[in-house]
């Protein structure tokens, strides 16, 4: 295994990143596709990058997680790889956004890397096949078994849905189309993309009360997540926070891009105007402070999902630490390699293995079969 994580990381990332970054996303998407498709793929794809070790799944609003790491929305936003991701090595996928009809996204060029501060200048706009299509395409490919499909929801971006009246239709049409269709785990509702017509109109109160008031006619009886913005004030994160409680939201995902080109340790790297926002590293410490000052507010009953910069294991344990339940990447997998989810899982396992070691310990001095400072041979228990 460490010979395709060297060959990743000093071969095939340099000629990869040597083109642009949306045809080699449209690669791997064929390539998964391909890999799926077959037995022998999935098999050989799951030796090189799947998991397998001691049990780190979480149950979590009713749903188990094979693997608590989530494909983030907005790379298979087509639904096009559930037949391969869990031999990858994540746990489940969030497809989208998907929006009430098809959606063309941004003019070109929707991706940008900022190599040196690890992070994607994103554009996209809400680029997708629409509901039907993506509907029709999930109901007609068996998922990997295990893995968790949920379904991000947006408005479409075009002149059409310029108006807020128009995008909360859109909103309501796509979210009902996926709930009598019966499709995907739990949905999760796009207010914050910042690179839509409205941008991210729908992190405003009185928007978010009209919205949630048109979707609470929907016969949903699914998990409901919010993405959250990341730019926002604590004050004005709280009253969202606030909001989606009173309408029964099972939880938040913090977050989506940061907009502050500021953020880039490169200030080189930042576009002369703005192009999209930005992922991977500008938006860990911002998502995982949001993280814990949300958990701190909400206790241990309201869901959260951390995603925003996990470019190693060491992030991943950071955002639980923080409060996270789940965990959704995108960029790491791209800077640091596939590799990267066995690595937060491994490092699951161990940290899960290393608390039960020390329950048994705390359990065998209570019980006076171990005393406090005593020593097997001349090393003192720890």
């Amino acid at each position: 295994m460490f010979l395709f994580r060297v060959a990743y990381q000093k071969l095939l990332k340099p000629i990869l990143f040597c083109f642009d970054p949306e045809a080699v996303h449209r690669l791997f998407v064929r390539a998964g596709e391909l890999f799926g498709s077959t037995a022998a793929g999935r098999w050989l794809v799951g030796r090189v990058y799947g998991y397998r070790g001691p049990d780190v799944s979480r149950v979590v609003d009713g749903i188990r997680y094979p693997v608590p790491v989530v494909l983030a929305a907005g790379f298979d936003y087509n639904g096009r790889l559930t037949q391969i991701l869990r031999s990858v090595g994540f746990g489940g996928v969030e497809v989208g956004s998907v929006s009430a009809r098809p959606c063309a996204g941004n003019e070109p060029p929707r991706l940008r890397r900022a190599v040196r501060s690890q992070s994607l200048v994103v554009y996209k706009g809400l680029k997708n096949d629409g509901v039907d299509r993506i509907i029709e395409r999930l109901q007609s490919r068996d998922r990997q078994p295990g893995l968790v499909v949920g379904v991000s929801i947006a408005m479409n971006n075009d002149p059409e849905t310029a108006t807020v009246e128009a995008a909360i239709d859109d909103y309501a049409t796509a979210l009902e189309r996926l709930a009598q269709a019966d499709i995907g785990d739990y949905y999760t509702l796009n207010i914050s993309c910042p690179n839509a017509h409205l941008g991210e109109n729908f992190a405003h109160p009185d928007r978010l009360r009209r919205l949630l008031a048109r979707l609470d006619t929907a016969a949903v009886n699914k998990p409901l997540y919010a993405k959250m913005p990341i730019g926002l004030d604590w004050d004005s994160f709280r009253e969202l926070i606030d909001i989606l409680r009173e309408h029964g939201f099972s939880g938040v995902i913090i977050g989506n891009l940061n907009k502050d080109y500021a953020s880039l340790d490169d200030a080189d790297e930042a576009p002369d105007a703005y192009r999209g926002g930005l992922s991977g590293k500008p938006c860990r410490e911002l998502s995982t402070e949001l993280i814990r000052m949300t958990r701190a507010y909400v206790g241990p009953e309201f869901t959260i999902i951390g995603c925003g910069g996990i470019l190693s294991a060491a992030d991943a344990l950071e955002k639980l630490d923080a409060g996270a339940d789940l965990l959704q990447l995108i960029t790491g997998m791209i800077f640091e390699g596939p590799h990267l989810m066995r690595d937060i899982a491994r490092a699951l396992a161990d940290r899960r293995l290393s608390t039960a070691s020390r329950s048994r310990l705390d359990s065998n001095v209570a019980d006076g079969r171990e005393q406090p400072g005593r020593a097997h041979g001349n090393r003192a228990l720890l």
